[in-house]
């Protein structure tokens, strides 16, 4: 089961960040994800971070902005979200796989366990 915490309402520019942690399995050996949906929109992928070896790979609309990274000691993957903007008011989920192949990171039928999703707002 994955918990995804820390969304919530702040102005362009502002930063926040997310927190996916697993609970019953650990990430060892699994790719963590960060996907978003808007309202009417389909939900995209954000960012992936590989828990063996640490690669990261991000969406072009975040990449700069964003970092995800993860920490081996509280089995949790974070989204460091700066400079945000309007357009990334979403309801964010992070999602993960022990199966991912690396040109699937972006694909969300990769990926096994989702979050129950976090709401992030930015309001001009």
């Amino acid at each position: 089961q994955l918990q995804a915490s820390g969304g919530g309402l702040v102005q362009a520019g502002d930063s926040q960040s997310l927190s996916c942690t697993a609970s019953g399995r650990t990430f060892s050996s699994a790719t963590v994800a960060w996907f978003r949906q808007a309202p009417g929109k389909d939900r995209e992928f954000v960012a992936a971070i590989r828990w063996s070896g640490g690669s990261t790979l991000y969406a072009d609309s975040v990449k700069g902005r964003f970092t995800i990274s993860r920490d081996n000691a509280r089995n949790t993957v974070y989204l460091q979200m700066n400079s945000l903007k309007p357009e990334d008011t979403a309801v964010y989920y992070c999602a993960a796989g022990w199966r991912v192949i690396l040109s699937a990171r972006t694909s969300k039928v990769a990926y096994d366990y989702w979050g129950q999703g976090t709401q992030v707002t930015v309001s001009s």
